[in-house]
Order: C-alpha cells, then structure tokens, then sequence
C-alpha cells in the first residue's frame, strides 16, 4: 500500500512537472520553468520514497534557489538581442526641431525619419530655435525628450 501512495505521488509530481514545462514552452516568459525545476527534484525524491513533507520542502527550496540564482542571469542572456520596437527605437536617435521647443509654453516639435513628434527638453527653461539638430533621450506618453546635439 504505500508503494502505491509513493508511485502516486511520483505520477502526481510528474504531471506538474510536465504542466510547468508546456507553460514555460507557450508563453516563453521564463516564468515556470523555475518551478519545472523544483518539480523534477520532488520528483526524483518521491521516486526514492521522501515523505511528502520533505517533497515539498524541495520543491519550494530548489524553485525559490533557482528563481533568485538563475533568473536574472537567464534574463539578460534571452533578452541581449532583443530588437526595441516602434517608438521606443527613436531613443538616441536624431531629430531636427520644426516648430521652437518651450517647456514653459508646452510648445515644441521636431521631425525624426519623416515623422512630426511633439517635444520637450530634459531641463526647463531651455528653449531650442528651428533648425537645431536635437539628440532624442527618452519617451514620456507622446512627447520626445530631447537635448541639444553636442558636437565633438
């Protein structure tokens, strides 16, 4: 009988196991595969007769050791070629004010890659005439933050 209760929970952690992993393999978020981890050692210990107790305490530890140890590593390996997309692409590019930057008066414009975007300066009080060539620092809604170009 309790060769019975072991081989079920082994079957049980195994199922889990396998969830984890066709989670982790559609939606490619890193996000379950940290606990596939800890299943498969709660697995293997059910497979040697653990209590339940121990199998989930290795469980919870080995996916809690591989989540803080092995994720941000992973992170930064998966997401290094990561192309940037749609507006967030414009950050360090070049633009050319078309229309007098005033943070003050909320005015400004400048044209990048043929399209019209409003924008603003980092800092207040910094007014760019038409015509300046502009370096685009960040995002902020649907304004361009941008300086002025230094030359070197």
């Amino acid at each position: 009988m309790i060769y019975i209760m072991d081989m079920s929970m082994t079957v049980i952690w195994l199922a889990i196991l396998v969830a984890l992993v066709v989670i982790e393999l559609l939606t490619m978020g890193l996000t379950t595969i940290w606990f596939a981890g800890g299943a498969l050692i709660a697995t293997i210990a059910a497979l040697f007769g653990a209590p339940l107790v121990l199998q989930i305490i290795l469980f919870l530890v080995v996916s809690a050791l591989l989540l803080y140890f092995t994720r941000p590593v992973a992170v930064k390996y998966f997401n290094k070629d990561r192309v940037r997309t749609n507006a967030e692409s414009l950050v360090g590019r070049q633009a050319i004010v078309i229309s007098e930057i005033d943070n003050l008066q909320g005015i400004g414009q400048v044209n990048v890659g043929g399209m019209e975007w409003s924008a603003r300066t980092r800092v207040d009080g910094v007014k760019l005439p038409v015509g300046t060539v502009t370096t685009i620092l960040a995002i902020n809604g649907v304004k361009l933050i941008v300086e002025e170009r230094k030359e070197v």
